[in-house]
């Protein structure tokens, strides 16, 4: 069939050209906004002793989960130390926290948004199961040509893959509040502010924090993809084995990030949750 292909690359190419002239300013700003509070959050994370470090995050994981969690996060911790691995763990922890500060900043704003209103929903609804099926890799592309190489691009490919379950379960939760205690709420003359403050967040709360939980674990599995642009933390150590066949380092930095991701799932799995 002599059918004339639709030049969908080249219309890609021309809007993405036409946002990077027309919006360089904006995604300046963005690139020194982000850049700057990873800066930030590293130094912090930085000038604490590891040792301190160390007892925080045990001391976190004890408060909001169990004896058995708090164990594994100092001993996790203390074995992520003896590999040498601390510096790329703080460079990999602060992408990952960005991107969910991100992710929550817009998701859950966009995730009440949708739940009051079933045509912005129907909007939504797709546009993030495109997100959430495009390849990451893809992500990459365009966030290199508006950011450059480095960090940036990395946390905003992670934004990009790991919000949609901050929005979704955001939505889910405040819809899932049962109809009797709005029905109250109208009853006893609530504004649809006080409705939503007093009533259906603190009630939607555990779903939203599961929201966040995936949120949390998508921006960390982003960790690798994100070291191709240049970004540090365990990512790159995984990288560099691949590309230089070390097995033995491949399988350290691999346990390593391992290591992060269930410490950091229990401790945000638990928060708000245990009473």
């Amino acid at each position: 069939m002599a059918i004339p292909k639709i030049p969908l690359a080249e219309w890609i190419d021309h809007f993405v050209n036409f946002l990077r002239d027309t919006l360089e300013p904006f995604f300046n700003l963005i690139s020194d906004g982000i850049g700057s509070f990873v800066d930030l959050l590293v130094w912090l994370l930085t000038i604490i002793p590891p040792s301190i470090l160390i007892i925080l995050f045990t001391g976190i994981a004890l408060w909001v989960s169990r004896w058995s969690t708090a164990i594994f996060t100092a001993i996790g911790l203390l074995l992520i130390y003896n590999l040498g691995y601390w510096d790329g763990t703080i460079d990999t922890l602060a992408l990952v926290l960005t991107s969910v500060i991100i992710s929550i900043v817009i998701g859950i704003p966009i995730g009440i948004g949708i739940s009051q209103n079933d045509r912005a929903r129907n909007i939504v609804t797709p546009i993030l199961d495109f997100m959430q099926t495009m390849p990451a890799f893809v992500y990459l592309i365009p966030a290199i040509l508006f950011f450059g190489i480095g960090v940036v691009p990395g946390i905003i490919a992670s934004v990009i893959f790991a919000m949609p379950p901050t929005i979704r379960l955001s939505n889910l939760g405040i819809r899932q509040v049962p109809e009797d205690l709005i029905e109250a709420a109208n009853a006893f003359g609530s504004t649809t502010k006080q409705k939503l403050l007093k009533v259906q967040l603190p009630l939607a709360m555990p779903t939203i924090m599961a929201g966040i939980n995936q949120s949390v674990m998508l921006s960390l599995s982003m960790v690798v993809i994100a070291s191709l642009v240049g970004a540090p933390g365990l990512g790159a150590d995984v990288y560099r084995a691949v590309t230089q066949i070390k097995v033995g380092v491949g399988f350290e930095a691999g346990f390593v990030i391992v290591i992060l991701a269930i410490i950091l799932d229990r401790i945000s799995q638990n928060i708000g949750i245990k009473k």
